[in-house]
C-alpha cells in the first residue's frame, strides 16, 4: 500500500504542532501583517524551534501562510491541531509563544487574538 492510499487518521500526527505566519502582502497599500514584521517573527520562530530541539518529525513545523483573514489583529499566527490563534509585537513574544506553548502545550493568554477580530 502506498503513502497516498493511507487512511488520513494513519498519516495524523507527522507533526505534533504546526505554527503558521500570515506573510501576506498586500499590493494595495491596505494594512497587512507583512507591514507588522511577521516575516521577522517567522524567521525567529523558525531559529528557535530549531534552536530548542524541536523541529522535526513529531513535534513542531514553523510553515509561512498567505492571508490568514485576521488582519484587524496582525501579525498573526496560529497554532494547530489547537487552533490558537496570536498576535506578537517582538522577538520576546515569540520566545514565549516557543517556550510555553510550543514546547509545553501552555497557552500565552496575553498574546491571543480577540476572538471577534477579523479582517
Amino acid at each position: 500500500m502506498s503513502d497516498h492510499s493511507r487512511a488520513p487518521e494513519a498519516q495524523a500526527g507527522y507533526y505534533a504542532r504546526h505554527i503558521f505566519f500570515c506573510l501576506n502582502e498586500r499590493p494595495n497599500g491596505e494594512d497587512c501583517c507583512a507591514l507588522h514584521g511577521a516575516k521577522e517573527g517567522f524567521d525567529h520562530c523558525k531559529k528557535r524551534v530549531k534552536e530548542a530541539g524541536l523541529a522535526g518529525k513529531g513535534q513542531v513545523r514553523v510553515n509561512k501562510a498567505g492571508c490568514l483573514d485576521r488582519c484587524a489583529a496582525g501579525p498573526v499566527a496560529v497554532v494547530y491541531p489547537e487552533g490558537t490563534w496570536y498576535t506578537f509585537v517582538d522577538e520576546a513574544d515569540i520566545d514565549e509563544i516557543v517556550d510555553s506553548h510550543l514546547k509545553h502545550g501552555q497557552v500565552v493568554e496575553r498574546l491571543l487574538v480577540p476572538p471577534e477580530l477579523g479582517r
